[in-house]
């Protein structure tokens, strides 16, 4: 499904990856050693070199805006340009059902932005993806500010959408949710991607 070759920035070198459709790939690795750096090339959010396709089609035959819609990359620390959460969704009658599933308040859409915690952003800023209907999910260290209830919530419904056909990478620094996402496993060090070493190998 998602098909990347020689992808390279500042603080990347020359990055491989197939990703299949509905699968999720796990990445790992120190702090500052280029994991976001590398989704958001993927996303093309920064400029960046190499070959990007998705489904067969190269990522510079879409527009920008058609790219990100479908390779949606999901920060840490997601951004917010109005002051009520209700301004960041088309239709907040849609969204609402989803932010309950993810342990949300439904009145938290007549919230101001500056009220919220660090993981009630993560949870909605994850609402505004899924709402998109990405064909790939990048997701940056998405439950890091949860409890583990909660981060179980989130991981049910990635599972929903990973069967649905959604393809992800998820970078995570929990290696039991790396083992309960993902079927491979990659490692980031110094812009390095590489699969992770087994163990005992």
């Amino acid at each position: 499904m998602l098909k990347i070759r020689n992808l390279t920035r500042p603080g990347l070198r020359s990055a491989d990856l197939d990703l299949a459709e509905g699968e999720c790939v796990a990445l790992g690795g120190p702090s500052g050693s280029g994991k976001s750096i590398f989704l958001r090339a993927i996303a093309d959010l920064d400029p960046n070199d190499g070959e990007v396709s998705l489904e067969g089609l190269a990522r510079d035959q879409m527009t920008a805006p058609i790219w990100r819609k479908r390779v949606c990359y999901v920060p840490a620390e997601a951004g917010w340009w109005a002051d009520r959460v209700a301004d960041h969704f088309p239709d907040p009658d849609i969204a609402r059902p989803l932010m309950v599933r993810l342990g949300l308040a439904p009145e938290a859409l007549d919230w101001e932005v500056a009220r919220l915690s660090t993981g009630e952003k993560q949870r909605l800023a994850l609402c505004r993806a899924l709402l998109a209907a990405p064909k790939v999910l990048l997701l940056d260290e998405p439950t890091s500010g949860l409890d583990p209830e909660t981060s179980a919530k989130v991981e049910a419904m990635l599972h929903e959408r990973l069967q649905g056909g959604t393809a992800m990478v998820i970078v995570t620094h929990d290696a039991a949710q790396a083992g309960r996402m993902a079927k491979r496993r990659l490692h980031m060090q110094s812009g390095v991607l590489s699969p992770l070493a087994r163990r005992g190998a």
